[in-house]
C-alpha cells in the first residue's frame, strides 16, 4: 500500500463520502486510489481550486463531517486558501490536502514550493507536513479529528510527492473515533441559570455551533423555557425558524432601528455557540459594561472578546439542554413575555416589505417581492446559498428561513462562494432544493463551476442578481459622495443566460418583477441539471434598507 492509498482508505474508514479537487501531478497516487474506490467515495472535479474548497466547506456545514478538497502545490494551494479562511471564520471542519514537491527538494525554493506552516498557519487550526509514507494514514486521521475537535475549523495537510508514492510497509488504518463532546460544569450551569432567572430582559445570540451540533430544537426549547428573545448571528438565520415567537431578527452588518431599541433594554446577553465575530457584535462594540454576559462556546479563546460574567467552555446542545432542565418550574415573568412579544411584532413588520420608505424600489425588479415569492414557493427545507454582495441584504431582511441548513453562506463574506457552495450543499442534500444566489460580481469570480453542476447532473437553481456593479462598495461610495462618487465599481455584465446555456445549463432572463415567478417555476421544473435565472436589477436600488440612489 502506498501513501496515497493509505490516505484514501483512511477517509473511507472515517465515513467520508464526497471529495472535491482540481487535479495535479503532485498527488497522482491519491487520484488513482480515488478512482479504484469510486464506488465508495465520490470525487467531484471542479474548475478552480477556490471552487473545490468552497464546495467542500459548504458540504461540511450540512453534514457536520469534515469537508475534503485536494489541490496541487503553490498556485493550486494559494487559490484554495480562500476556503481555509472561510472555514476558519465560519468554524467549519475542512481538510485541504496539498500535493507538494518531493522531500529532497523542500526548503530550496523548488518549483511552486511554499512554506505552508508560515503561509497557512494563521488560516488554519493546524498545518500537518507528512514526511514519510508510513505516516499518511495517521496524519489523515489526525487532520479529520483536529478539524472537528472543540471549535471546528480547517486543517491543511502537506503531502510531498514521494511520500504519497512510497510504500507504507503497513496496511493498518486508524479507526474512526467520534468527536468528544465538551460538557458544561455544574457550577457554571448553576450560575448561568440563576442569572437567567433574575434577568429582566435576557437575550440570546445564537451562532454556528447550533448548526454544527444540530441543536436547533434545543435552542427553541430553551427560548420557550426562559422567555428570552433570540437573535441569529451573522448569516446564521436558520438557527431558529423565522416564525418562532422568540425570533427577534438577524444580527448583521447594521442593526435595524427596532433592534437598537430593544438592545438598550437587554440586561443579560447569552451568546450561544457563536464566536464574537465583528459583524454580529457590531465591530466589537455591542456589549455594554452594565450587561451580564453568559458565553457558551467550546473554545476558551472566544471569551477574550466578550469578557463573560459566566464563561461556559462547552458545546451548545448539552449546555442548552442542561439549562432548560434547571429552568423547570420557572415561571417566565409577564413583563418579559410582553417585552418579547412587542419586539417580535416589530421583527414581523420589518421583514414584510412596503413599510419602509427608505427601501422603496426604483427599478422594474423589486428585490423584496422576489424574495417574498421565493419564500412562498420554495419548500421550507430548501437551502439558500447566498454569495456576498448588496443583493444579500434583501435575503437577510425578507427570506423566511424555516429549517436547519436553510441558510448556507460565508460568515467571512467571501465573494464567489455562492455557485461552488451550492455544489457542496446539493451533493450533501441530494433530495432537497438548493438555490444559489449571487451578484454579477460574485458569479464572474466562480460562476464557471456551473459546468461542474452540469457534469454532475445537479439540479441547482441559480439566481444572478445583475446590477452592473459591485453594489456593496458602491453603496459606501454613494453615501460618501453621491452618484459622482461611483468609481472602480461599475462594470459591464455579459448575457448571463446565454453564458449559462453555453455551459450546458437551462436559463431564463427576467427584467421585471412580474416575470420572475414564471421563470422560477420553469427552473424548478428543470430536473436534468442546473437552471439559471438572469435577474436584471437596477443599480439605483442599492440595498434592502436604503438609501436608494437618487434619479
Amino acid at each position: 500500500m502506498n501513501g496515497g492509498e493509505a490516505l484514501v482508505s483512511t477517509l473511507i474508514a472515517h465515513g467520508i463520502e464526497t471529495t472535491y479537487c482540481v487535479p495535479g501531478e503532485s498527488y497522482l497516487t491519491i487520484l488513482e486510489a480515488l478512482r479504484v474506490n469510486r464506488n465508495r467515495i465520490r470525487l467531484v472535479l471542479c474548475r478552480h481550486e477556490s471552487g473545490a474548497a468552497f464546495a467542500a466547506e459548504a458540504g461540511a456545514k450540512v453534514t457536520g463531517k469534515p469537508g475534503i478538497a485536494f489541490v496541487t502545490r503553490g498556485p493550486g494551494a494559494t487559490n484554495a486558501s480562500i476556503g481555509l479562511h472561510t472555514a476558519k471564520q465560519d468554524s467549519t471542519p475542512l481538510v485541504l490536502f496539498i500535493g507538494h514537491v518531493p522531500t529532497r527538494e523542500m526548503g530550496r525554493e523548488a518549483f511552486q514550493e511554499i512554506d505552508y506552516p508560515k503561509a497557512f498557519g494563521p488560516l488554519t487550526k493546524k498545518v500537518i507536513e507528512v514526511m514519510r509514507p508510513e505516516d499518511c494514514a495517521a496524519a489523515t486521521a489526525d487532520a479529520l479529528a483536529t478539524a472537528l475537535d472543540r471549535r471546528p475549523g480547517p486543517v491543511a495537510v502537506v503531502l510531498p510527492e514521494d511520500v504519497t508514492e512510497g510504500d507504507t510497509r503497513d496496511e493498518t488504518i486508524p479507526a474512526f473515533v467520534p468527536r468528544t463532546p465538551r460538557l458544561p460544569t455544574e457550577p457554571a450551569l448553576d450560575a448561568a441559570a440563576e442569572m437567567i432567572r433574575r434577568a429582566k430582559h435576557p437575550f440570546v445570540i445564537a451562532g454556528e455551533m447550533i448548526g454544527f451540533e444540530k441543536a436547533h430544537d434545543a435552542l427553541a426549547t430553551f427560548a420557550e423555557a426562559s422567555g428570552a428573545g433570540v437573535g441569529s448571528a451573522f448569516r446564521r438565520q436558520d438557527v431558529i425558524p423565522a416564525d418562532h415567537a422568540a425570533n427577534l431578527g438577524n444580527f448583521g452588518l447594521v442593526l435595524a432601528p427596532f433592534q437598537k431599541e430593544y438592545w438598550k433594554d437587554v440586561d443579560l446577553a447569552i451568546i450561544v455557540g457563536a464566536r464574537p465575530d465583528g459583524c454580529t457584535i457590531q465591530d466589537f462594540e455591542l456589549l455594554r459594561p452594565d450587561q451580564g454576559v453568559i458565553h457558551i462556546f467550546p473554545d476558551r479563546a472566544a471569551f477574550h472578546e466578550t469578557s463573560p460574567t459566566v464563561a461556559i467552555e462547552a458545546d451548545a446542545k448539552p449546555t442548552l439542554e442542561a439549562l432548560t432542565r434547571r429552568l423547570q418550574g420557572f415561571s417566565v415573568p409577564a413583563e418579559r413575555k410582553s417585552w418579547r412579544d412587542k419586539f417580535r411584532a416589530e421583527q414581523v413588520r420589518f421583514a414584510a416589505p412596503g413599510h419602509d420608505p427608505k427601501a422603496k424600489t426604483k427599478g422594474a425588479v423589486d428585490m423584496a417581492q422576489i424574495v417574498i415569492q421565493l419564500g412562498k414557493r420554495l419548500p421550507k427545507d430548501s437551502s439558500i446559498v447566498n454569495d456576498s454582495g448588496a443583493f444579500a441584504s434583501w435575503f437577510h431582511r425578507h427570506y423566511p428561513y424555516a429549517a436547519p441548513s436553510a441558510q448556507l453562506a460565508a460568515c467571512l463574506g467571501s465573494m464567489g462562494y455562492g455557485m461552488p457552495g451550492a455544489l457542496g450543499a446539493q451533493l450533501a442534500r441530494p433530495n432537497k432544493t438548493v438555490v444559489a444566489v449571487m451578484g454579477d460580481g460574485g458569479f464572474l469570480m466562480t460562476g464557471q463551476e456551473i459546468v461542474t453542476a452540469v457534469q454532475q447532473k445537479l439540479p441547482i437553481k441559480v439566481i444572478v442578481c445583475d446590477n452592473g456593479m459591485y453594489g456593496s462598495i458602491a453603496t459606501h461610495q454613494y453615501r460618501r459622495a453621491g452618484r459622482d462618487g461611483l468609481y472602480g465599481t461599475v462594470m459591464n455584465s455579459p448575457d448571463f443566460a446565454a453564458l449559462a446555456r453555453a455551459y450546458g445549463a437551462a436559463a431564463w432572463t427576467v427584467s421585471d418583477t412580474a416575470g420572475f415567478l414564471p421563470a422560477l417555476e420553469a427552473a424548478l421544473a428543470h430536473k436534468d441539471g442546473p437552471a439559471l435565472i438572469h435577474l436584471k436589477t437596477d443599480m439605483r436600488d442599492l440595498n434592502a434598507t436604503g438609501p436608494q440612489m437618487a434619479e
